[in-house]
């Protein structure tokens, strides 16, 4: 690991420096690589999670030499991309980023990224402000594609704040552009998001042909659209009390997932098997997934939260009410920590609950 790059050079040194140069050109190539997560360069992009400090470092030097600079900005989109699929936090560029004048070229991408960085904390609000800019600038520009795919995200910000009929209206917005596009991808993706939507509004049967119709849309190297669907018609069958066929589905989503190690894929995927064995009283299956949902959150905050939130629920349930209380403060205080307005509040009302049986 490289040390912080203000050991390499005092602060009298040329900005021009040739050891700055060098080592700007080795991350900016490093942060080149494809972070696809179903593909090869996925994990070899996993070096971000020791770097990322020196990374951070050095962007925000040359962020601040030439903010005009499209090669840094572009740097810094990526950058944003490999914490969120490596290392999820929120970066100190957001202030820089968000006084970028909105003619700027790099914006828009840029805010994408800033919005998935609040994204991956669980601040939905910030996640919602940023990615509503960028969609307007966007739009403003003309492109259709970058549109379709901000909708998207968007959508999925209103889908986490509860605000279903936008977050539909907007994943159908996405659906018509990939379609007068012809991209089959990005149609399998919107659908996906629909059906996720759908299922969250209580609508199962839309749920299900979406879900559906994404899977029938998603190329065979698509796994991870694939092992979201089948995810999520488990989440359906376990909607509609269908226990066996849902366990099915989940575990279809597990041997995808499992098989390219995505942890975050796999902490959902057991979280939800926790809540189906609930729903049957059987404490001894949700506990073991629990803890199997545990070992993928390692350096996920957010995860770590909601994983501490889930064993609160669960011993609850089982009236250990002290060994409850103590993981949903332990919740909350991460929360807090990240900025996640919704979750410490549903963790506050659990807290409420279980004072009032203690």
């Amino acid at each position: 690991m490289l040390a912080p790059l203000r050991d390499y050079f005092s602060p009298k040194e040329p900005l021009s420096s040739p050891l700055l140069c060098t080592t700007k050109e080795h991350y900016f190539r490093r942060l080149s690589v494809n972070i696809d997560p179903d593909q090869p360069g996925f994990n070899e992009a996993r070096w971000i999670t020791s770097e990322d400090v020196n990374v951070e470092h050095l962007l925000d030097i040359f962020t601040s030499i030439d903010a005009s600079s499209a090669g840094v900005w572009n740097a810094c989109v990526n950058f944003m991309d490999h914490l969120y699929w490596h290392k999820p936090r929120l970066v100190v560029l957001g202030p820089k980023i968000d006084g970028l004048p909105n003619d700027h070229p790099s914006k828009p991408e840029c805010l994408f990224g800033l919005s998935q960085s609040f994204q991956s904390v669980g601040n939905r609000v910030e996640q919602k402000r940023a990615i509503t800019l960028a969609l307007k600038l966007w739009r403003e520009r003309g492109d259709n594609l970058w549109v379709a795919q901000t909708l998207r995200l968007l959508s999925n910000a209103n889908q986490m704040l509860g605000l279903h009929e936008e977050g539909i209206a907007q994943a159908k917005e996405a659906l018509g552009i990939y379609e007068q596009l012809d991209k089959e991808f990005g149609q399998a993706l919107s659908l996906r998001d629909l059906a996720y939507l759908f299922h969250d509004d209580g609508q199962l049967d839309a749920a299900e042909e979406a879900a559906s119709r994404a899977i029938n849309l998603s190329a065979e190297d698509d796994q991870f659209t694939l092992c979201d669907c089948y995810h999520l018609l488990g989440k359906i069958c376990r909607s509609r009390g269908e226990t066996e066929k849902a366990i099915n589905h989940f575990e279809t989503a597990l041997g995808i997932a499992s098989s390219f190690n995505w942890n975050y894929s796999l902490f959902w995927i057991h979280y939800d098997l926790v809540l189906l064995f609930l729903d049957k009283d059987r404490f001894d299956d949700a506990q073991v997934a629990v803890e199997r949902a545990k070992s993928y959150a390692i350096n996920n905050p957010l995860l770590l939260g909601r994983a501490a939130h889930l064993q609160a629920c669960l011993w609850y349930i089982q009236f250990r009410l002290e060994e409850a209380k103590s993981e949903a403060l332990r919740a909350a205080d991460i929360y807090e920590s990240l900025g996640a307005a919704k979750d410490v509040e549903d963790c506050r009302d659990l807290l409420q609950d279980i004072e009032e049986e203690i």
